[in-house]
């Protein structure tokens, strides 16, 4: 079966990018090079591309959280942007922000 198993992001500042998604979501990386920096986590990994010859079209990554209000208050406090406030859907709730580097990306709690 197929899966989602990786999503990388164009960022002018790789170093701000990695900050932001370890305040925000503990996120741990390991660079690349000078313009690389992934997590390996061995699931669904992040990239944060700093070439900007590589860039490509950005996408909605949706990250899946345990404390969907926590999150956004590390969010806010990591510097992030909120784009659309929390809202329910079903199967659970979520919310959009901006990250450091202007990607848009959603955190989002299933119900249960």
């Amino acid at each position: 079966m197929a899966r989602l198993n990786y999503l990388e992001l164009p960022v002018s500042d790789v170093a701000a990018s990695k900050a932001f998604y370890a305040a925000a979501f503990d996120f741990g990386f390991t660079d690349f090079g000078p313009d690389y920096s992934a997590t390996t986590s061995g699931d669904t990994d992040l990239g944060l591309n700093g070439d900007q010859s590589q860039w490509t079209a950005q996408v909605l990554p949706v990250i899946e959280v345990d404390d969907l209000e926590a999150v956004e208050a590390k969010v806010r406090a990591a510097g992030g942007d909120i784009t659309v406030p929390i809202f329910a859907f079903p199967g659970g709730r979520r919310f959009h922000f901006l990250d450091v580097a202007g990607h848009e990306l959603a955190a989002m709690q299933t119900e249960g």
